[in-house]
């Protein structure tokens, strides 16, 4: 006889089965954010903030109905200074996009790079990853720079213009950039850095 509470162990098994497995997947996920913040100047709590941000941020965009899949926005968060680039239809939607984002909680700047023209091609969107990876590749070369960290600057390119993101020296920032510009398929450089006041920070990790 198959009675229903003969069932009950088997099903407490595999909840406890899921349970762990969650757990796991929890675990593994906090270690690969730690690993991706171990050269980061953000603290750990920063760069959490920042990614959440990024999708607060966009949920206050499309939230209603004045956004639509013909706009597409880039939005990017690097220590609480928020990067908005890409295309909206309407200029009123360039200003609405940042009126929204500014009153966020964590928000400590808008960098509005917004343009009331078409959506960009897939052909153009993939050119731009394409940019940002040589961009970022490009970096490697830089020498003589102690403690100089590639990963540390954010690269983002739309319609071939390249934004760079982070936590620099006024050094770092100025070698990053010619070597942007030396990049094919670049047109232009836009810098959304932060500059370190004491050079001494630079060896700094959090």
């Amino acid at each position: 006889m198959n009675h229903w509470y003969t069932r009950i162990p088997a099903a407490l098994i595999l909840i406890s089965s899921l349970f762990v497995s969650g757990c796991a997947a929890f675990v593994a996920g906090g270690a690969i954010a730690t690993g991706m913040a171990v050269h980061d100047r953000r603290s750990f709590g920063t760069v959490v903030d920042d990614n959440t941000l990024e999708f607060r941020a966009s949920d206050a965009i499309y939230q209603g109905d004045m956004f639509d899949t013909n706009d597409r926005i880039k939005i990017s968060s690097f220590n609480g200074w928020v990067l908005l680039a890409g295309e909206v239809r309407t200029e009123d939607r360039v200003a609405e996009a940042e009126k929204r984002v500014a009153r966020l909680n964590g928000v400590r700047r808008v960098i509005n790079e917004l343009e009331p023209i078409e959506k960009e091609t897939i052909g153009q969107r993939t050119r731009d990853t394409w940019t940002s990876s040589r961009v970022k590749a490009s970096m490697l070369r830089i020498r003589g720079l102690s403690g100089f960290d590639p990963s540390r600057v954010r690269v983002t390119t739309i319609r071939g213009t390249v934004y760079l993101q982070g936590l620099v020296t006024a050094e770092e920032a100025e070698e990053v950039v010619e070597e942007a510009r030396r990049v094919g398929g670049v047109e232009r450089v836009v810098t959304v850095f932060e500059y370190l006041e004491d050079p001494a920070l630079a060896e700094q990790d959090s």
